[in-house]
């Protein structure tokens, strides 16, 4: 069995994992990042081939800095790598949303993000958005937000270009290595896989679903793995040509989470749409990572149907995917109540790819000086019980 030591030791190396991976290393840190699979892979929720990304996001205000320096980042990284990581292509954000006393639309809330932080945008009127996207088919009463500066990230390359470039500056990288726990020792943490012991100055937890396994029973309540869908309609012969210079856009047509679905331009002849259903809650070493035909088909009757034209309900194929939710569907970034020594950065809550390259600077900049340029006290666990 092997024994090793670094100085930090990140369990996980997905999204916000191999950002904070690359951070470190990038700043001579001893780091050493381990992961149960060989990343980039698709078992848990870093693949998908496209993520959105947009600076408004309406999730909550505190998000807006971490989105507008990950786009920095990508573009830094794209600059350094020569990789293509980020279609700027522009976002739309549609609401077909009953009026609700007292609560705002999702465009009210983006809208709101937007003007406080400075984001580029404008309201376009439903005959305007058919003229530009001939695929859409809005309705006169739908509500439309315009964002230039949103687009998509591609989760698979963005995660493989921060590994290499981590590796290069020094990191040292566990693969195929399952940990089986985090032992908090005093004046070091003993993690246990089941090729050796590692021991560790400080570790970062991003394992994403299976944070809650390795943090113990109250996280394993707070951070709750969901099974989502991804599809991939093929387009019609008669599609709009348009459907290729595409935006990005996120559909709201009610409250719930169940009652919306975001999507991409399309890509070799196929579009990509998907939902947060985040009600499916798995375990996931063991659910079922096939999916069936009738899903699709049911997903198309219930959100695609009579909004976006062009696309074959009977021509689909799929990829499941893991989200992990908190209660409140935020991010935790915050340190293990067990000890000082362990810093949780988990969930995503199916949101944070887009936040995950400011968060793992943030993450390497609160290790190693103690704070981080951006506030993360939104994240943190005091408004949750956690036993």
């Amino acid at each position: 069995m092997i024994r090793q030591t670094a100085d930090v030791v990140v369990l996980g190396l997905g999204a916000m994992g191999s950002a904070t991976l690359f951070q470190l290393a990038s700043r001579g840190a001893d780091v050493l990042g381990v992961d149960q699979f060989h990343p980039p892979h698709e078992l848990g929720s870093s693949h998908g081939e496209t993520r959105v990304t947009r600076l408004a996001v309406a999730e909550g205000t505190a998000l807006a800095p971490l989105v507008r320096r990950s786009h920095e980042i990508w573009k830094e990284l794209e600059a350094r790598t020569g990789e293509s990581l980020f279609g700027q292509v522009g976002f739309l954000a549609i609401s077909s949303e009953p009026p609700r006393s007292g609560a705002a639309d999702y465009i009210e809330r983006t809208l709101a993000v937007a003007q406080r932080g400075g984001v580029a945008h404008e309201l376009i009127d439903p005959a305007e958005a058919r003229r530009r996207h001939p695929w859409l088919n809005v309705a006169e009463s739908d509500r439309i937000y315009f964002e230039p500066e949103g687009g998509y990230l591609r989760p698979e390359r963005c995660v493989a270009a921060q590994l290499r470039l981590a590796t290069e500056a020094g990191a040292r990288l566990a693969l195929d290595t399952r940990v089986g726990a985090i032992i908090p020792r005093g004046d070091h943490v003993e993690i246990e896989t089941d090729k050796g012991t590692i021991l560790a100055g400080r570790v970062v937890v991003s394992a994403g679903a299976w944070a809650g396994q390795l943090l113990g029973a109250g996280f394993s309540a707070l951070l709750r793995p969901t099974r989502e869908i991804l599809h991939w309609y093929d387009l019609e012969p008669s599609a709009p040509a348009e459907w290729a210079q595409a935006p990005v856009y996120i559909w709201s047509y009610g409250p719930g989470a169940e009652q919306g679905f975001y999507g991409f331009p399309a890509s070799d002849g196929a579009v990509k749409v998907a939902h947060g259903e985040k009600t499916r809650f798995v375990d996931p070493d063991s659910f079922d990572r096939s999916s069936e035909e009738a899903e699709s088909r049911d997903f198309y009757a219930r959100a695609i149907d009579g909004r976006l034209k062009g696309l074959r309900a009977d021509a689909s194929r799929r990829k499941t995917c893991l989200y992990t939710v908190s209660p409140d569907g935020g991010f935790v970034i915050d340190h293990w109540p067990e000890s000082e020594r362990v810093l949780v950065v988990s969930p995503c809550s199916g949101h944070g790819f887009k936040h995950s390259a400011a968060i793992g600077e943030a993450v390497s900049q609160r290790l190693l000086d103690g704070a981080s340029r951006i506030d993360l006290s939104a994240f943190g666990l005091e408004r949750f019980s956690v036993a």
